[in-house]
């Protein structure tokens, strides 16, 4: 599987990720990881910085050296780090723009979703790009970083974004050929520079829009 390298130097290296491929070794050794196929490509430790669903594609970081696997380990705790994704979901929020702050966590199943009492504070910033028949192209922009946070937030709003199994009706959800949610930018502050990183949208992304009011009307 090759793999679009976005930027590098000799401290990090930013990444297109595709969907369908884990951040990280799964249970099974067998099944390729990203990072496994970045530690074969360049025969020395990457450390990750940060990670995707597997089922999410987009600019992801790893580092080459524990110096900078620390420095920007703490810019994502510290909420430094800007990112920015785009989802098609299913429905139309209320609000063309908005801030979405229900608490988050975990379940037993495995599922994160919103607790009122028990839930870590989480919010997601969202604003409408484009409306489709029965579909919403948003952009979003975590403003905390907890696991499942998009996809979780416009579910609780009543959008899931198309093509979620675990989130959403999954009769309807199994109709799109991939989970509809692409990191496309970060940008951060480091060593002096400003990093302004971007990754196209896949066709496998692309093609649902182009194609969804002819071939996924609800």
């Amino acid at each position: 599987m090759e793999i679009k390298i976005l930027y590098e130097d000799e401290n990090l290296i930013a990444v297109n990720k595709p969907e369908g491929i884990a951040a990280i070794p799964e249970n099974d050794k067998t099944v390729a990881s990203l990072y496994n196929l970045l530690s074969e490509k360049y025969s020395k430790k990457i450390y990750i910085v940060h990670r995707l669903d597997k089922e999410v594609s987009g600019v992801m970081l790893f580092a080459f050296n524990g110096e900078t696997h620390r420095e920007l380990s703490l810019l994502f705790e510290s909420r430094n780090v800007h990112k920015t994704y785009k989802a098609l979901v299913i429905g139309k929020p209320e609000y063309e723009e908005g801030i979405i702050n229900n608490p988050l966590r975990q379940f037993g199943s495995g599922r994160m979703g919103v607790d009122e009492k028990k839930g870590k504070p989480s919010e997601t910033y969202y604003e409408v790009l484009n409306y489709y028949d029965v579909h919403t192209l948003v952009k979003l922009n975590p403003l905390t970083g907890r696991r499942h946070q998009l996809r979780v937030h416009m579910y609780s709003i009543g959008c899931p974004i198309a093509g979620d199994l675990k989130y959403g009706n999954r009769e309807i959800q199994k109709k799109y050929p991939r989970l509809m949610l692409h990191a496309e930018s970060i940008s951060f502050e480091y060593g002096g520079r400003t990093f302004k990183l971007r990754a196209e949208a896949p066709d496998s992304f692309s093609q649902v829009l182009e194609n969804i009011n002819d071939n996924f009307i609800l």
